[in-house]
């Protein structure tokens, strides 16, 4: 074959594996041979509709089959897939379609109206709307009956562009990061050796693929295996227990507060989760207490650390570390590097806080159409700069402290936020937690503490502050805590430190 992208994965496991289940999704299986005829299909009705190598298509909707014959067709045909977050507001949709140039946008599970503002005058580029399902655009599946299954053998490279994805724009508006064919593939390596992920898995996705970690740590690592993905379009913790006692669901990702709530749900206990074995987490350091709720059941976690332009795996903590090493983000990926660099470009001694760098071959070449941005975001030598503060110890294990732009500089100390968060979330009564900086006439800035309880506490302010004493040096103390009813989080669990700023770092 010429194409050596990802498009080609569903032609490759056909003559390996045509048989075998590739997808489970609303009570329909969908073998390999399918997937690859649908895959085919799709790509010959996107070039009927002018879509040719290079070209931008987008997606917008929930896991669904759909998505990943897009993402397939697309890299068919040379051409580049956008995912997008169902979350975001029209205006944020409208600059993304905007800003990739998308010229088609397939479509699924979307209110009319929201399509038809996407689509109007505002939004230039799109000239094709596809429906998978109801509302505005050409129907898909007629779309696929009417194609042609000719096989379709188009040169891809590693090189060439597989896809741009849009950074969660906590910080600002969103970029789009450029992942290439050969991003994803060494990422998903990394993801098989690292993980030991096996050909007979049967892997739950119900973190949403529009974020790299589901897509790329968890879906295509196991088609690439020929192994069975089950699509969830939303996640719900007594269902996906459900799902795992039903299917023998082997694997799965999520992030800390999915892990709690199935924890926390009513069937968990008496649930049959023996036949799970590897349990994926990301987005942040797994609680100790969450830890310990799932080695009770005999599990343990494989965590990871990685961000949207590694594609996303960076460092790796083995299930075997878990405990041992809590609270660190692991070890490089197996053909990935990572350094801890002082701001001279020398590497942070054990125990010294510097800046996370990573180089590779799942390492993005840089964002679209923002050259300032790509260059900004690269040290010398190729390095791309992360933005996380951490620091590494003598066995070479990367512990986290926090985002250099969340750091508060208080009378000239540095404090960490997530350091005290994770302090304040070993209170028995503390559900979640958020530090932010807010102005002191006399530090210039101070720590604030943004906690929401558990269920029927009556925690107060004060109780909080006391808890830290003893626990952290005084200057790291916040100075006020704002109990809140909820904290806003991202699709993929992280908190959104700008609204929790606009919210609560003034007038409280």
């Amino acid at each position: 074959m010429r194409n050596q992208g990802i498009g080609s994965w569903p032609a490759r496991r056909d003559r390996r594996t045509p048989r075998r289940t590739a997808l489970l999704h609303d009570g329909r299986s969908t073998d390999y041979a399918e997937l690859h005829e649908r895959c085919t299909r799709l790509a010959h009705a996107l070039r009927g509709a002018g879509v040719g190598r290079g070209d931008r298509v987008a997606y917008l909707g929930p896991n669904h089959p759909a998505y990943l014959e897009t993402l397939f067709a697309t890299g068919l045909l040379g051409a580049v897939f956008v995912p997008l977050n169902t979350r975001l507001a029209v205006p944020e949709l409208t600059h993304q379609l905007a800003d990739s140039g998308s010229r088609v946008l397939v479509h699924a599970g979307q209110p009319d109206e929201r399509i038809t503002e996407l689509t109007g005058g505002d939004a230039p580029t799109v000239e094709t709307v596809v429906a998978v399902g109801a509302g505005p655009g050409l129907p898909y599946e007629e779309l696929l009956a009417a194609a042609s299954t000719e096989p379709l053998d188009e040169e891809v490279g590693h090189d060439d562009v597989c896809l741009i994805m849009y950074t969660s724009g906590t910080t600002g508006r969103s970029k789009g990061a450029v992942l290439t064919h050969g991003n994803i593939i060494w990422n998903s390596l990394n993801v098989l050796v690292d993980t030991d992920l096996a050909g007979d898995e049967v892997t739950l996705v119900s973190a949403p693929l529009f974020h790299t970690a589901a897509l790329n740590m968890s879906c295509l690592p196991t088609l690439l295996k020929g192994g069975t993905v089950l699509l969830e379009s939303a996640f719900d913790p007594d269902r996906v227990l459900r799902l795992v006692e039903r299917h023998r669901v082997t694997r799965m990702f999520g992030v800390p507060t999915m892990y709690d709530a199935m924890a926390a749900a009513p069937g968990w206990g008496s649930t049959d989760l023996t036949s799970l074995r590897t349990l994926l987490c990301g987005g942040a350091p797994v609680p100790t207490r969450t830890a310990h709720a799932y080695l009770d059941r005999g599990l343990a976690f494989v965590q990871g650390y990685g961000m949207t332009e590694t594609a996303p795996g960076a460092l790796i903590l083995d299930r075997a570390d878990s405990l041992t090493r809590a609270g660190s983000a692991g070890v490089p990926h197996f053909f990935t590097d990572v350094a801890v660099l002082l701001p001279s470009g020398e590497e942070a001694a054990p125990g010294e806080k510097g800046e996370v760098v990573v180089a590779g071959p799942n390492v993005t070449p840089g964002y679209w159409n923002l050259p300032e941005a790509t260059a900004a975001a690269f040290r010398d030598g190729g390095l791309f700069r992360s933005g996380d503060v951490a620091t590494v110890d003598e066995d070479g294990y990367v512990r986290l402290v926090d985002r250099l732009k969340d750091m508060i500089i208080s009378g000239g100390e540095n404090i960490y936020p997530a350091e005290v968060e994770d302090a304040l979330l070993g209170h028995p009564d503390v559900a979640e937690a958020a530090v932010i900086g807010v102005p002191d006439a006399r530090w210039g800035e101070v720590g604030r503490a943004v906690v929401v309880t558990r269920a029927g506490a009556s925690v107060t302010a004060e109780q909080l502050i006391a808890h830290l004493e003893g626990r952290l040096a005084r200057y790291k103390i916040p100075r006020s805590v704002v109990l809140a009813p909820e904290l806003p989080r991202n699709a993929t669990g992280k908190l959104l430190k700008g609204p929790i700023r606009a919210r609560y770092g003034a007038g409280q």
